[in-house]
C-alpha cells in the first residue's frame, strides 16, 4: 500500500498558515471541528501543528477570551514545530502506522518540505480493513 493513496490531498486538507492571527485560527478550528491543524509557512512549507491545547494553554498565559484582542497574537506564537512531526511521500507503510498511533494525523510533505497532504487514523484504519477483507 502506498502513502498516496492513503493521504487526503493539501487541496483538501484545512490547514492555517504560521501569520494567522490566533483569532483567525479559532476561527478555522471552530468551523472544521478538528482538534488539530497543519500549519504551514508562506511557501506553503509545514512547519508545525497546533492544537485545541495550544489555544486553550495562550488564552490562559494572556488571561484573554476577548476574540478582538487575540488579533495581537499570531499562529506562530503558539506553533509547536515538534508536535505532528511530517513523513516524506515515499514513507513506509509500517512507518506511517506508528506515527499515527502517537498523533490524529500525518502530514505528508515533499523534498521541499511542502504539505501534499495528510494521512489520518480513519483513513488508515479504513484502508487496512478493506486490505483484510480482500484477503
Amino acid at each position: 500500500m502506498n502513502i498516496a493513496m492513503l493521504m487526503i490531498p493539501k487541496v483538501m486538507t484545512v490547514t492555517l498558515h504560521e501569520n494567522n492571527t490566533i483569532r483567525q485560527g479559532l476561527e478555522v478550528l471552530g468551523r472544521c471541528r478538528y482538534t488539530a491543524l497543519p500549519v504551514l509557512d508562506e511557501l506553503e512549507r509545514y512547519v508545525g501543528s497546533v492544537s485545541e491545547g495550544d489555544f486553550l494553554q495562550h488564552i490562559l498565559r494572556t488571561g484573554s477570551t476577548d476574540l478582538k484582542q487575540q488579533e495581537r497574537f499570531y499562529i506562530r506564537d503558539i506553533l509547536r514545530r515538534d508536535f505532528c512531526p511530517a513523513l516524506g511521500i515515499d514513507a513506509d507503510l509500517s512507518v506511517v502506522i506508528q506515527a499515527a498511533l502517537r498523533q490524529n494525523f500525518v502530514p505528508v510533505v515533499d523534498d521541499r518540505n511542502a504539505l501534499c497532504g495528510i494521512v489520518t487514523r480513519q483513513k488508515l484504519i479504513a484502508a487496512m480493513a478493506q486490505q483484510l477483507e480482500s484477503e
